[in-house]
């Protein structure tokens, strides 16, 4: 079996959304790999989630780290908004990591969904239904609108094995539903789309490779402010 990095189990320059979608998924990940029969019959459950709301499928309770959320069990008024980021980004991984055994599908390298997407474009060229899937993307009206339609990019990038940060995602996702913070948003996704360059070497042909300008996280996030309020075997 290849040796397949482990994420490190934290990270910095991520909103407290991020941080813990990354920490769940890099348990998750590392389990995955080895074949643990425990992570992989978890990681086919949480599949069940992708692009559901977080209140359709009670049976997923305690499977998706929404405990993360809480490390001193108090809840702030935001925290909905954080519960429906997490559980869409772990549960949209589930469906990206399935059967690839050898590669992690969170790269917890700042990797945004814009510059995924990119990426599974010709080089030199436009794949026009792709890029009407991602505008669509970007127009969602509702979360759960949006999460059905980040699941069919998913799939996707599941198929040509292009990873993303979920990580990243998980913390923009959060942002989305706040009031104010939507364009903020959607912007840093088309940023990430326009800014992708191929690389330039066989050497360099990494895929999830950071776009120059490819931005970690949208910036300062409300995130922080709740810490201060609050102070399968694959089923297929």
């Amino acid at each position: 079996m290849t040796t397949v990095p482990v994420p490190p189990p934290r990270r910095t320059g991520l909103g407290r959304t991020g941080e813990a979608t990354h920490r769940c998924l890099a348990r998750l990940q590392y389990g995955y790999h080895r074949d643990e029969a425990a992570a992989v019959a978890r990681v086919a459950q949480i599949r069940r989630g992708a692009g559901r709301p977080v209140d359709a499928l009670p049976e997923l309770w305690g499977l998706t780290g929404l405990e993360l959320l809480y490390p001193d069990g108090r809840v702030g008024p935001t925290d909905t908004a954080a519960e429906n980021a997490m559980h869409t980004a772990v549960t949209l991984w589930s469906l990206h990591q399935q059967s690839h055994r050898n590669s992690g599908m969170h790269r917890p390298d700042g990797t945004g969904l814009g510059f995924a997407v990119r990426q599974l474009m010709p080089v030199d060229d436009v794949d026009e239904p792709l890029r009407k899937r991602f505008v669509r993307v970007g127009a969602a009206p509702v979360f759960d609108v949006l999460a059905q339609r980040l699941r069919e990019i998913v799939v996707l990038l599941h198929r040509a094995a292009v990873p993303l940060d979920y990580g990243v995602l998980a913390d923009q996702l959060y942002l989305w539903q706040l009031p104010g913070r939507r364009a903020e948003v959607t912007r840093s996704w088309g940023r990430g789309f326009h800014a992708y360059r191929p690389p330039r070497t066989a050497e360099a042909a990494t895929p999830g490779a950071t776009a120059p300008g490819e931005p970690i996280s949208t910036g300062p996030s409300p995130d922080h402010d709740l810490d201060r309020i609050d102070s399968d075997k694959d089923q297929s």
